[in-house]
């Protein structure tokens, strides 16, 4: 069953709100990437190399490889819901083509996954060995 203007609209107000939160989430290990649009890059703790200790260097590349990792995992969902938002905008959210055919992914799914792009049999067959 496809989805309604109101369940698709509170869908957008959810994808809106995610996307708002991510991008306040990003800011804060990083800025956006002037030279590629929808990239971010990572900002470095502010450290000095001259002065400071081996142990202090340590520190601040285990903190930056883990600024990496969150701003990589922040990024990724970003696209999800952005093409989730462009979907909307296109007149085909909520619907999975994982075999060619299209069909609605299911509300729960989107309920608890509203960037989802497949429904959870595709999703999970991705999973499957």
């Amino acid at each position: 069953m496809a989805l309604t203007k109101e369940k698709i609209k509170y869908f957008k107000e959810k994808l809106e709100e995610e996307k708002k939160k991510l991008e306040s989430e990003l800011g804060q290990v990083g800025q956006k990437n002037p030279d590629v649009p929808g990239d971010w890059e990572v900002s470095p703790a502010k450290f000095d190399v001259d002065t400071s200790e081996e142990g202090e260097l340590s520190s601040a590349f285990e903190e930056l490889e883990n600024r990496n990792a969150i701003e990589d995992s922040l990024e990724e969902r970003l696209l999800f819901v952005n093409k989730a938002l462009e979907k909307i905008k296109e007149g085909k959210y909520g619907i999975c083509s994982g075999d060619g055919k299209d069909h609605p992914i299911e509300f729960k799914r989107l309920e608890a996954n509203p960037a989802a792009m497949e429904c959870m049999r595709h999703a999970s067959e991705k999973f499957t060995l």
